[in-house]
């Protein structure tokens, strides 16, 4: 079978399927006659078992194991339990204190934060964990290195123009030809460079899983 049938038949996006190959979770064979990966029932089966453990929430490294044989169904599971445990404990405060919060019938310029303040962070030393620390917000994630990179570019971009003002309005200083030329090129190559790695990260980023699994 092709990617695009297994996709259909399994309910998992080519994206995620090729995800799980790079992982180490699926080893398709290769046609022969034009080199296309095929997939077969083994492979149609090993992704639905893929599908059910990441729909649980169960992490890629825990089915890589299972994968392996290093351990079992049932001991990934356990482990995955605890996780779970742990989270269910941790929005279970969350739940309670919104409930409080509820009971609250003031505008938000006249609530007194600083009691339940003061509870959250008991309840953080203690070993929960609330919801803003648990999620990473994905846009962050390629805000962080388009905004670096578009001060580094304009920065270059202004060391480069600033020179060719001072070439325009003092000709009689201007240095050698080849001394200018290295003065454009190199700030000029530094923004290509940067604009390259640019690139680069934002299709690193785009490599992940799809939501977790949780779109199929």
């Amino acid at each position: 079978m092709k990617i695009n049938e297994v996709e259909a038949l399994v309910g998992i996006t080519k994206k995620n399927i090729r995800f799980y190959e790079e992982k180490g979770l699926l080893a398709p064979g290769r046609n022969s006659e034009n080199g296309y990966r095929d997939y077969g029932e083994a492979e149609v089966a090993t992704l639905r078992r893929i599908k059910l453990l990441r729909k649980l929430g169960v992490p890629i490294e825990e089915i890589r194991r299972m994968r392996e044989g290093t351990q079992t169904v049932g001991d990934g599971l356990r482990r995955h339990l605890v996780t779970l445990e742990r989270e269910r404990r941790n929005l279970d405060e969350a739940v309670r204190l919104c409930g409080l919060l509820q009971t609250c019938e003031v505008p938000l310029s006249e609530l007194d934060a600083e009691g339940f303040l003061q509870e959250v962070e008991s309840l953080e030393r203690a070993g929960t964990t609330f919801h803003d620390q648990q999620k990473r917000d994905v846009r962050t994630r390629y805000v962080a290195p388009v905004v670096v990179t578009v001060v580094f570019v304009a920065l270059m971009a202004g060391a480069i123009g600033l020179f060719l003002w001072a070439v325009l309005t003092e000709p009689e200083e201007v240095p050698p030809l080849p001394l200018v030329a290295v003065t454009i090129a190199v700030p000029a190559l530094m923004i290509v460079g940067v604009v390259y790695a640019l690139v680069l990260r934002i299709r690193e980023i785009g490599k992940g899983e799809i939501d977790d699994a949780k779109r199929y």
